[in-house]
């Protein structure tokens, strides 16, 4: 079930459920606008969406993915798009709620333009701000269903914050999937470079998925376009990792080489 049908089933977002409020109306454009494949469609839709109500986040959102032309202007859609969920939340949601964000069902639209905000920040280059707004995601929603900390953890090795990303490894310590157990892989090599804890720490990185290796050293290339979804232990799941932490790697001397080394 896709994200529309599913939210869709879910109690009303605003308001009373039996008040046609004008946010309501312009999220059920926004649920629309996701069921349909036609690009010129859903822009159409959000755009609607925006003059039904302008304090619908995910139709910011949705402009800022498929009409911006520039880095600048998607972060500007995204702004609003955060500025419109806080407005809707109100400042007691942020105190009254913390820690359980994502359970409520009016505060997805704010962390997914959030989340968009962040990545964008990211990609401008103003990383102390997009790190700060992925630990506040965190700090707000701990049980993390948007996998927030799998772009965080990389994003702060790449920096080398390792003292942070330890911190938020530890969070996280029970998670299983690849993405998370590599991580740990290349912590240990960068704090204590090639040692018993950092191959052990490989090796059940490499058990856990064994496509990741030939990716981060070239053997294996990305693909045009990302998998609409990843299994765990698949090669799909390789292609997002690879995507989100190889620069984590290169920014670590001498990793890929012994990441090539502890492969043959």
């Amino acid at each position: 079930m896709d994200l529309a049908s599913f939210e869709g089933m879910l109690p009303d977002m605003v308001g009373d459920s039996d008040e046609e409020t004008p946010l309501r109306k312009a999220q059920d454009l926004m649920y629309d606008a996701w069921e349909t494949a036609d690009s010129k469609r859903r822009i159409a839709l959000a755009r609607k969406a925006l003059e039904t109500s302008p304090d619908c986040a995910d139709a910011y959102a949705l402009l800022a993915e498929e009409t911006a032309s520039s880095l600048s202007e998607t972060l500007d859609l995204y702004r609003q798009g955060v500025e419109a969920g806080e407005r809707i939340l109100g400042k007691e949601a942020f105190e009254e709620d913390v820690g359980h964000f994502w359970g409520i069902l009016e505060t997805r639209p704010y962390m997914r333009a959030r989340a968009g905000l962040a990545g964008c920040l990211w990609a401008a280059g103003k990383y102390d701000e997009a790190i700060q707004h992925y630990k506040d995601m965190l700090r707000l929603n701990p049980n993390d269903n948007q996998g927030i900390r799998d772009l965080l953890m990389p994003r702060l090795i790449e920096m080398g914050r390792d003292e942070e990303a330890e911190v938020v490894f530890k969070e996280y310590q029970d998670d299983g999937m690849a993405s998370w157990i590599y991580s740990r892989a290349l912590l240990d090599f960068r704090k204590m470079g090639d040692s018993e804890i950092s191959r052990k720490s490989l090796k059940a990185a490499v058990k856990s998925n064994h496509h990741i290796p030939a990716y981060l050293l070239g053997r294996k290339k990305m693909p045009q376009s990302l998998p609409n979804y990843y299994s765990p232990g698949a090669e799909t799941e390789a292609v997002f990792y690879l995507k989100e932490n190889l620069k984590a790697w290169e920014a670590t001397p001498g990793a890929l080489d012994w990441l090539l080394d502890q492969a043959k």
